[in-house]
């Protein structure tokens, strides 16, 4: 889907198949193809009506059908001007342009004009077809259109009159376990839209606890068949809950879902705005790693679900920065991430004092999966436990009394 994730397979040119006709042997035979002249072919031909009564097409009468040939007006001027660093058109005839101004608006459209201190990121991936470089700037503004669309509102469980914030972090916590245990093997990806589909249905159906894990399992059923290549069966959802719940019963979950949610699965993730960023900072793989970490450790809790995933990646890519090397958010960050440091500083004194509290955490299935050696190990590195993590913590605590 996006620009920097490896694209799952390559799409085969098959060519035109309904011109191929097949003989009697099913071998496709191709039809030769009969140069026919303009009227020159064209001869005295019966063409039968209803009443079967012959109509005589002569080619004298079409000869003398007049042709008007009207003069293309010259086109006018496309105006383009600059408005927040996109090109637009304020005028678009599309009756009165010729090619070569097509050509010119085409070009002004897929190329962003980047202020002077603002670096290009992609001009090195005109080459690889997989980076999309000339749309991937429309693309990500798109996603940002998306995750308005599908947004997550505060206090979204107000409607729920036995399921509580706490409720929703343990099954969650519990869904990271079955995640990094059950050797499911899912992708970041499948966590990530599980999460935003429970809460997508929760802030629009009200939801008996007895079925709150239920929710939480199917959630996750349908993620997989949406972001993995091999997915889990059914049965291994049932497995997981211990034969809790039947192979019906989630699939008549599944359906109720699908249906709340109009089977628009299709809101952003933070890891799709985490790689832009990173991509924009030039970070090394242990900044990018640290950064998903935070990202990650927000989807417990509760009181920072409506966050937009934008959002959270870029403070989460800042507080990495911060306490890594102590990066600046420069102007490149700025204008790729929309986030000046001011937007941010709010969401990276919470993200603090979330690690700053981690062991005191009861839910602790995302720090144990960060203490892998696939993850770099980065839940038990020393700058954590920083006097900068201590202090945004303690500015978290001043806003909040």
């Amino acid at each position: 889907m996006m620009a920097t994730k490896k694209a799952d397979g390559v799409l085969q040119n098959i060519g035109n198949k309904e011109n191929i006709v097949y003989g009697k042997s099913n071998i496709p035979v191709h039809q030769p193809q009969k140069q026919r002249l303009i009227l020159g072919d064209i001869k005295n031909k019966v063409v039968r009506n209803v009443s079967r009564k012959p109509v005589v097409i002569k080619q004298d009468f079409i000869q003398k059908i007049p042709i008007k040939i009207q003069r293309i007006p010259k086109p006018k001027p496309v105006e383009v001007k600059e408005i927040k660093n996109e090109v637009i058109a304020e005028k678009f005839y599309t009756n009165e342009m010729d090619v070569s101004e097509v050509e010119v608006l085409a070009e002004a459209f897929s190329t962003r004009i980047l202020p002077g201190d603002v670096n290009d990121i992609d001009a090195e991936d005109s080459e690889d077809p997989q980076l999309v470089s000339n749309y991937v700037n429309d693309i990500y503004k798109y996603l940002r259109q998306m995750e308005i669309q599908y947004s997550i509102r505060i206090n979204h469980l107000n409607k729920q009159t036995e399921i509580t914030g706490n409720m929703r972090g343990v099954l969650i916590d519990w869904l990271v376990q079955v995640q990094v245990h059950a050797k499911f093997n899912l992708l970041q990806e499948t966590l990530y839209l599980t999460v935003a589909i429970i809460d997508r249905f929760l802030q629009e159906c009200e939801v008996k606890k007895r079925e709150f894990q239920l929710v939480g399992v199917t959630a996750m059923f349908i993620a997989s068949k949406y972001e993995e290549i091999y997915p889990p069966g059914i049965s291994q959802f049932v497995y997981i809950t211990d034969k809790a719940y039947k192979k019906k019963e989630i699939l008549r979950m599944e359906c109720l879902m699908l249906k709340t949610l109009n089977f628009s699965l299709g809101r952003p993730l933070p890891l799709h705005f985490l790689r832009r960023n990173s991509k924009a900072g030039d970070v090394n793989a242990t900044t990018h790693t640290l950064a998903k970490y935070f990202m990650e450790t927000t989807i417990v809790e509760y009181d920072l679900a409506h966050y937009s995933p934008s959002h959270l990646a870029a403070a989460a890519l800042y507080l990495s920065m911060k306490l890594l090397d102590n990066s600046p958010w420069n102007k490149t960050l700025v204008y790729y991430s929309q986030y000046d440091e001011s937007q941010l500083l709010p969401l990276v004194y919470r993200l603090s004092h979330i690690i700053y509290t981690a062991e005191k955490n009861k839910l602790q299935a995302i720090h144990k999966k960060y203490t892998h050696s696939k993850f770099l190990k980065i839940s038990t590195i020393p700058q954590l436990k920083s006097k900068l993590v201590q202090q945004f913590a303690e500015k978290h605590k001043q806003s909040t009394n």
